[in-house]
């Protein structure tokens, strides 16, 4: 059945197979496999042919049979604590403790069925809930999450000077209104000189960076800026960012899902694509002086230490500086959390933060087991950026579909303006999370707070809830809710 037993039979295997082993080692399946048997043969010498003959046509070739060949049994499939529950409950399970190559499998309750293959194990242990999804998801809802460990990775043009890498709607469709670049700048590197048809918020994940910027009127602008702290550059203003001693890596988000790093205004390109006699008249210079201009752009390219004294670069016309609700930038890691139960939550938004009228933006902290409460935005589309841990959210879309997505450190999850969703900290460690909104002010529609606050009678005539369940609601907004380490515990009283 199989091209390598046709092959032993017609003595066309070589002694030897010398195949190289693979570079990547990760758990997949093995063995036979739409009629190839692998690891497949070697050859020296062209044997065969391209296509079959046409006796091999549907109702003219031989009824193959069909036992005793490939079999698509799974032998012994393990199942995952909490994987035989109702599949309505909707369980976070956890693929990780499944043993290769009994699991995971695609099974909730009743639901699903063993999964012979082809399969790459570690994409279905990180994706748990879109490979055995809860009962409760239906219909169809566009895909909300985009690693950007699957994001092209554009190098600069110095020495290890750094990186870029992109989520915009050519990998995200659903995400129209806002796009993410993720940037690594080594110490003392820039990102050129450059501006945008775009606005630019930008959080600093790590290390320290300088920035320096001017408006229209001529009012300059240059601070430094930490990990944790927030910039902001309206479509158009030109900037340059320079990384400090220890290097950085930032996260920036525009206010067009379009948005490319790619086409990106650029000084040295500025200069470029203009006859030097413009420029020299420009710059009130000779043409001679422009003979070093650089002939390609820089990008993100190694540069001098920048001085330890600010005040230096400071450099100010007759418009002045800029500083206060006019300046570019926030320190938001000098700003202590809200704690509450289940987790911790701070806010940035134009009421603190004016330069930034449209950019609205939540750091948020949820401990094991706590979840971010189900909620809604009622002008934006939420653009959220997860830092550290893992977690799930279902996205409800109107007016009976939903999906479960799966998200770890580095990905971009996206949720239309008005669809429910919540994040549930799915692991065993603290998850870090950044929601940005394009908004005048942070704000949301809490679930269980419009029940607590909506007419009793109305809740219990649509929903069938008990007086004791509508006692227990807040009529407060409770923005995170405590919950049980073992997310499967629940099974137990099923």
């Amino acid at each position: 059945m199989h091209i390598q037993k046709s092959l032993l039979a017609s003595g066309l295997l070589p002694l030897a197979y010398g195949l190289p082993k693979p570079q990547l080692t990760y758990e997949e399946n093995s063995g036979p496999v739409g009629g190839v048997d692998a690891p497949f043969p070697t050859f020296t010498a062209t044997v065969g042919q391209l296509r079959g003959s046409t006796d091999l046509q549907g109702g003219i070739a031989a009824r193959p049979p069909t036992s005793g060949g490939d079999s698509a049994i799974v032998a012994d499939p393990e199942l995952v604590n909490g994987q035989g529950a109702d599949a309505d409950l909707g369980l976070y399970l956890d693929f990780n403790s499944a043993t290769f190559p009994n699991g995971p499998q695609p099974i909730r309750g009743s639901l699903g069925s063993t999964d012979p293959g082809p399969r790459t194990y570690e994409y279905e242990k990180l994706n748990p809930d879109l490979y055995a999804p809860p009962g409760t998801d239906t219909g169809d809802v566009p895909n909300a999450m985009w690693p950007l460990g699957l994001s092209h990775n554009r190098p600069g043009t110095g020495n290890q000077s750094g990186w870029a890498r992109q989520q915009n709607i050519e990998v995200l469709p659903a995400a129209t209104a806002m796009a993410g670049v993720d940037m690594r700048l080594a110490p003392h590197a820039y990102r050129e000189l450059h501006w945008h048809t775009s606005a630019e918020w930008a959080l600093i994940l790590k290390g320290s960076v300088r920035v320096a910027a001017i408006d229209e009127d001529g009012a300059s602008f240059v601070d430094d800026v930490t990990a944790g702290d927030v910039w902001f550059f309206p479509a158009g203003i030109p900037h340059s960012l320079q990384a400090l001693d220890e290097g950085c890596e930032f996260l920036l988000v525009f206010d067009d899902g379009a948005f490319s790093e790619d086409e990106t205004f650029l000084a040295t390109e500025m200069i470029l694509r203009s006859p030097k006699e413009v420029w020299a008249k420009d710059l009130q210079t000779n043409v001679s002086a422009l003979d070093d201009i650089p002939s390609d752009q820089k990008y993100i390219f190694n540069g001098t230490p920048a001085p330890a004294n600010i005040s230096e670069q400071n450099i100010t016309g007759s418009a002045g500086s800029l500083s206060g609700p006019t300046g570019y930038t926030f320190h938001w890691s000098q700003q202590e959390f809200f704690n509450t139960t289940g987790g911790s939550v701070k806010i940035l938004d134009p009421l603190t933060f004016p330069i930034a009228e449209m950019f609205s933006a939540a750091l948020v902290v949820l401990e094991p087991g706590a979840m971010r409460e189900v909620h809604w935005h009622t002008t934006s589309d939420e653009w959220s950026y997860f830092l550290q841990g893992s977690a799930r959210i279902t996205v409800f879309k109107a007016p009976s579909s939903s999906r479960t997505f799966d998200f770890t450190a580095g990905d971009v999850g996206y949720i239309p303006q008005a669809a429910g969703h919540y994040v549930e900290n799915t692991g065993t460690d603290d998850v870090i999370f950044l929601e940005v909104l394009q908004a005048k002010k942070f704000a949301d529609i809490s679930a269980s707070q419009w029940l607590a606050l909506t007419p009793r009678q109305v809740v219990k005539d649509t929903l069938n809830l008990s007086d004791d369940v509508l006692d227990a609601l807040p009529k407060d907004k409770t923005l995170i809710k405590p919950g049980n380490v073992n997310l499967t515990a629940i099974a137990a009283g099923s």
